[in-house]
């Protein structure tokens, strides 16, 4: 808001310091029809200042999960403002740091780093541009005063689909298939298995991970191996916090007649009837608001964390659940949402040290 900020003052000096016009001889005064001209383009003079990019990460923009969720707020903000944001897609670990130093390069002064994996490469290259405004999602444990870090509580939105799947379950076992093998994709188990547990004391919950490498994020045809190799023992719910191999999850439940649980954007409507739920990760919010307030002038580095409080995470309903989640369901996981935001449940969080206290 530096420019309107000048011109409402009509303070010669800051007015002429932004380039906007020259400043006038003494004893002369700004013609206000220019000045008012200047107003009118305020958001053309605020356009020109930004320019986002974002560096999506493994699995691409079209994911259906994590990323294309990042790449939903970028198109938000796209369409609110006309701005488009630059964007490049990671298919091999290399290319993260050379992404974001190609973007800061060709000018990018907003850039949204995707996923805990970017942090090493984002930390570097924050360094290297200290002028720029580097926000990374899934980290906030770096160090840096350009830098604006955003985590969630996964563990609670996980919870909550753990209540939905033990109340669902008809046989009393559910599972969880996670991507690759980390803290953060235990952290969603544990949450998951806590909220199954939490309703029926006796549910029995299967877990299997998907690998120990980047690619396991992009592997459907393991994730319907490892789904239908649960359903087979008994389970009759699983909850995928894959990425895209999650997409071999939801077939695999289609193709059981089984269900499953959906994860970080709305994935409902992937498998209709086949998808009890998604835990919503709200990665969307999170881009948006960084171009945002890089747009407006209000950005600032720092951390910030989304819960169920600040509705940062949730579960999903639409049309293509409605059948499938019963009103008493609805009321449970309804109220176990408020008491949690109450304090009255409290999760444990995996990462807090690296255990989950049930299983």
């Amino acid at each position: 808001m530096l420019a309107v900020d000048a011109i409402l003052s009509k303070d010669p000096t800051r007015i002429s310091s932004l380039g906007l016009i020259s400043s006038p001889r003494r004893g002369e005064k700004y013609d206000e029809g220019v000045i008012g001209t200047i107003i009118g383009n305020e958001s053309s003079i605020l356009s020109a200042e930004i320019k986002p990019a974002v560096i999506f990460d493994m699995g691409g923009k079209f994911d259906k999960s994590f990323n294309e969720s990042v790449f939903n707020g970028a198109q938000r903000f796209t369409k609110e403002t006309g701005i488009k944001v630059m964007e490049f897609e990671v298919t091999n670990e290399a290319q993260r740091e050379q992404g974001m130093r190609k973007m800061a390069q060709r000018g990018a002064n907003v850039i949204v780093c995707v996923g805990f994996a970017q942090a090493d490469a984002c930390d570097k290259v924050a360094k290297e541009f200290p002028d720029t405004k580097f926000s990374i999602i899934d980290v906030g444990w770096l160090d840096n005063a350009n830098m604006r870090q955003y985590v969630f509580n996964e563990h609670e939105g996980s919870f909550l689909v753990g209540a939905l799947a033990a109340m669902a379950s008809k046989t009393g076992k559910v599972g969880f298939v996670g991507g690759m093998d980390i803290p953060l994709i235990r952290k969603f188990a544990c949450g998951y298995v806590q909220g199954a547990k939490a309703v029926n004391s006796k549910v029995e919950v299967f877990q299997n991970m998907t690998g120990t490498t980047p690619a396991a994020w992009n592997d459907p045809a393991k994730g319907s191996e490892l789904a239908k190799s649960q359903f087979d023992r008994g389970a009759d719910v699983v909850y995928a916090a894959a990425g895209g191999t999650g997409a071999g999850v939801y077939q695999a439940a289609a193709d059981s007649g089984k269900l499953a649980i959906g994860v970080d954007s709305n994935q409902n409507h992937i498998q209709p009837g086949s998808v009890l739920t998604s835990m919503l990760k709200r990665v969307d919010v999170a881009a948006y608001e960084v171009f945002k307030t890089g747009y407006d002038g209000t950005w600032k580095p720092g951390f910030k964390i989304l819960g169920l409080a600040e509705d940062g995470v949730g579960w999903a309903l639409d049309e293509h659940n409605d059948n499938l989640v019963t009103g008493q369901m609805r009321s449970k996981v309804e109220q176990v949402r408020k008491d949690i935001i109450a304090g009255k449940i409290k999760i444990h969080d995996y990462m807090s040290n690296n255990k989950c206290p049930v299983n």
